[in-house]
């Protein structure tokens, strides 16, 4: 059972995302172009596609490798979402002309550097939550006073595990070299989230039936498809269909697994993320410089500011310990999993060092109103979740399934 930090507060219930309009994401930029230099920055304004479909549809468009194109973060599929883009060796004039379905660029002017992940001040949204009444404004003022003062879990949102919920899973394959066990979970075990021939190519494959399972499975899905050929092609060396998978994918997986870990932390300390103890490694804001805290009596006031808040681990190699009672749990999170951090050296140019992310975040400049729904407008920092405001607010209720992958950030 979800444990909130508002459980004293009742939930509104309600429903989101039953029209893509119901959830917009406008990226809010950290600089803007200079003019000059060999990219182009532009802003595309999409619906219904993730951010990784329109890349790739623009690289084919403007005939450069998607490794060209640059972006500060990736934007959920289900919502119309505007951010900037950047694409290395292309003419502003022959970005302004492209005419895709589903994308349209707002402007492009060049800059001198490509734009790279994590580069945004934060996110602004724009929600309607249906099937409440005006009554659920007073009740989600009432959560979202809570939330500006204390602040909010600061969790990995279902965007981060996939549509198959399993990318965590898949990431702790990679981490224990358990390529078997990778293939099987990624090619196999049809899920209610995917469409019936991606189901039906599943569990063709689940039945030993490959050949059979290459044919259904959709061209979009390349990387499941490039997989199982070479799964055909070697008569099952599990090790080389996993070194077919792209590193990007890899990162995104191990990325996945990393946040799950660290949603675990979290819940040792929901009801104390606004409060700092001995030994807790605290985050400064804004920014994010580490400090260890040595008198609690001292840092506790700042806290309450929110000047600083405790932090929880993104495991790696090189990952700070915090220590006190916070080490004893992040000791214990790591062998209940029976890995360790030098297990986050991969291999094959891929590594996570690790670092400190913040117990909580803040709501920036909320807003509420109705209209056909309890609408809410807000702004994140970069790498935190709309869905962990609306777990708080709604409670209990469904959240959508994801559709898109969140940021992916090697370490």
């Amino acid at each position: 059972m979800t444990e909130y930090l508002t459980g004293d507060l009742p939930g509104i219930g309600g429903r989101i995302k039953e029209r893509v309009e119901d959830f917009c994401v406008e990226e809010l930029p950290l600089y803007p172009p200079n003019g000059e230099g060999e990219h182009t920055f532009f802003e595309m304004r999409k619906a219904g596609q993730s951010t990784f479909q329109a890349v790739r549809d623009i690289a084919r468009a403007l005939g450069v490798p998607t490794n060209w194109i640059g972006y500060a973060g990736l934007k959920d599929a289900q919502a119309i979402t505007s951010q900037v883009l950047s694409v290395q060796g292309v003419p502003p004039e022959f970005v302004r002309a492209l005419d895709l379905p589903g994308i349209q660029v707002q402007w492009a002017q060049r800059h001198r550097h490509k734009l790279k992940i994590g580069h945004l001040r934060g996110n602004r949204f724009t929600l309607r939550v249906r099937g409440v009444d005006e009554l659920a404004l007073a009740t989600c003022r009432s959560i979202l006073l809570a939330l500006t003062r204390r602040g909010v879990p600061n969790r990995f949102g279902p965007q981060r595990f996939g549509m198959r919920g399993d990318s965590s899973l898949l990431g702790l394959a990679i981490l224990r070299r358990d390529a078997r066990g990778f293939i099987q979970a990624f090619l196999g075990g049809p899920h209610p989230s995917e469409s019936d021939r991606v189901q039906e190519a599943r569990s063709r494959f689940d039945a030993g039936q490959w050949e059979d399972a290459l044919r259904a499975f959709p061209g979009r899905m390349a990387d499941e498809r490039q997989a199982l050929q070479t799964l055909i092609r070697t008569q099952g060396d599990c090790h080389r269909a996993l070194a077919t998978v792209p590193k990007r994918m890899k990162l995104f997986l191990l990325s996945a697994y990393q946040s799950a870990l660290f949603n675990q932390a979290l819940d040792t300390r929901l009801q104390t993320l606004d409060q700092v103890f001995f030994g807790d490694l605290a985050m400064k804001h804004p920014g994010h410089s580490i400090f260890q805290v040595l008198d609690e009596e001292v840092e506790q006031p700042r806290a309450a500011r929110f000047e600083i808040s405790p932090t929880g681990p993104l495991f790696g190699f090189k990952m700070m310990w915090a220590s006190g009672r916070q080490a004893e749990l992040e000791a214990a999170i790591l062998a209940q999993q029976g890995v360790t951090l030098d297990d986050f050296r991969v291999g094959e140019g891929i590594g996570f060092k690790g670092e400190r992310r913040s117990l909580r975040f803040q709501v920036h400049d909320p807003e509420l109103w109705y209209d056909e729904g309890l609408m809410l407008r807000f702004w994140l920092p970069p790498g935190c979740y709309a869905t962990a405001v609306l777990a708080e607010v709604m409670k209990g209720a469904p959240l959508p399934e994801p559709a898109d992958q969140s940021d992916v950030t090697p370490l």
